[in-house]
C-alpha cells in the first residue's frame, strides 16, 4: 500500500508532455480496473454469455493499459549511451502485445460463443445487467475519446492505442446492449450468443488492425499521413533557396519524429548562411507540426540544369532563365533524385 501510494505521488508530480500522458494513462488504469470488477458483477447477476465477452475484454483492458502505461513511462526516459534515439520504439512493442491481447480474447470469446449457441444457458435479471453494461461502456468510450485526443495530440502510438481500444469497447457495449434488448423482449437466449459472436469478430478485426499499426513502426514502415503533413508545410512556407527537397525519410521513436532529407541550396552560399537557411526549415517544421523533431540535413550545391528551377533573385552566376516551377509532391520529396535534372 505504502509503495502504491509513492508511486502515485511520483507520477502526479511527473511534469512534461510525456510525463503527461503517464499520469494520465495510470488514471484511467485505476478507473479501468474498477470498471471491469462492475462487468463481472454484472455477468455473475445475468449469466448472459454477452456480458461474459463483454467482461473478459475488460481483462485485456487492464492487462494492455498497464503494458502501455509500462511502455509511456520508459519512453518518456532521456536518450542515452545505449539508446541514442531513446527509448521511444518500446511504445510500438506495447501497441503490438495490446494487439495480441485483444486478438486471443477474442478468438477466446467466439469459441466459447459457438459452444453457447448449441448449450445456451439460462438467463437472468437481464435489467440490472443491461444498466451496468451502459453504465460501464459509455464511462469506457469516454475515457477512450480522452485518450485518442491526447495520444494524437502527442502523437503517442501507445495511447492512441489504448484509447482506440478502450473506444471499441464503447462500441461494442453498445452492440451488447442492443442485442440484450431484443433477448429481454423477445425470450430468444440464443441471441445472446449470437450476439456475442458478432462482438468477437469485431474485437478479433480491432487486434488485428493494432498489431498490424505496431508491426508497420517496428518496421519502420513510412508513415505517409506524416510525409503529407510535412509536404504541406513546405509547401506553404517556401523559401526560394530551398531550390530542391528531396530523398526525404522519417521515422517515428515514442513521440519523436526523426526526419532525413537533402536540400539544394546555392553553391555560393557559405557556411554561415546555409546553415542558417536549413536552421529556419527545421524551425518552421518543428512549429508547425507542433512535435518534438530531430533533423539530418545534408545541403546539395546547386549545379548548372538546376537554374531552370531556381526562383532565386539576383543571381549572378545563373546559366539558364526560369522556365519550370517544381510543385513538391509526395513522389519528389521520397525521390532520391535532384530536381530539374
Amino acid at each position: 500500500m505504502r509503495i502504491s501510494v509513492l508511486l502515485m505521488l511520483y507520477l502526479y508530480f511527473m511534469s512534461g508532455h510525456q510525463q503527461q500522458n503517464v499520469r494520465l494513462s495510470f488514471l484511467i488504469l485505476v478507473l479501468g480496473t474498477g470498471i471491469m470488477a462492475v462487468k463481472f458483477l454484472a455477468w455473475y447477476l445475468t449469466h448472459s454469455n454477452t456480458i461474459l465477452t463483454d467482461a473478459l475484454e475488460s481483462i485485456v483492458n487492464v492487462l494492455a493499459g498497464s503494458f502501455s502505461l509500462f511502455a509511456l513511462w520508459l519512453s518518456s526516459k532521456p536518450r542515452d549511451e545505449e539508446h541514442p534515439y531513446g527509448h521511444g520504439k518500446i511504445e510500438f512493442i506495447s501497441a503490438g502485445f495490446e494487439g495480441a491481447l485483444i486478438l486471443l480474447a477474442g478468438l477466446g470469446i467466439l469459441v466459447k460463443s459457438v459452444f453457447n449457441l448449441v448449450h445456451p444457458a439460462h438467463l437472468h435479471d437481464l435489467g440490472t445487467g443491461i444498466g451496468l453494461s451502459v453504465a460501464t461502456g459509455g464511462l469506457n468510450y469516454l475515457f477512450g475519446v480522452i485518450l485518442v485526443m491526447r495520444g494524437k495530440k502527442s502523437r503517442s502510438l501507445a495511447l492512441t492505442a489504448n484509447g482506440e481500444h478502450l473506444k471499441s469497447d464503447g462500441y461494442t457495449s453498445a452492440a451488447m446492449v442492443g442485442g440484450l434488448i431484443i433477448v429481454f423482449f423477445t425470450g430468444y437466449v440464443w441471441l445472446d450468443s449470437v450476439v456475442a459472436i458478432i462482438m468477437a469478430m469485431l474485437i478479433v478485426y480491432m487486434g488485428y488492425r493494432i498489431v498490424r499499426r505496431s508491426l508497420a513502426g517496428i518496421m519502420d514502415e513510412a508513415d505517409l499521413d506524416v510525409i503529407d503533413e510535412i509536404l504541406e508545410v513546405l509547401n506553404r512556407n517556401r523559401k526560394p533557396e530551398w531550390i530542391d527537397v528531396h530523398n526525404l525519410r522519417v521515422i517515428k521513436y515514442g513521440t519523436t519524429y526523426h526526419i532525413d532529407c537533402h536540400v539544394t541550396q546555392p553553391w555560393y552560399f557559405d557556411l554561415k548562411h546555409s546553415h542558417d537557411s536549413i536552421e529556419e526549415l527545421s524551425q518552421i517544421i518543428e512549429r508547425e507540426v507542433q512535435a518534438e523533431v530531430e533533423f539530418f540535413i545534408h545541403t546539395d550545391p546547386c549545379i548548372p540544369s538546376s537554374c531552370k528551377i531556381c526562383e532565386v533573385q539576383d543571381c549572378k552566376f545563373r546559366s539558364e532563365v526560369v522556365n519550370e516551377k517544381i510543385i513538391w509532391t509526395r513522389t519528389t520529396l521520397l525521390t532520391n533524385q535532384k530536381h530539374g535534372l
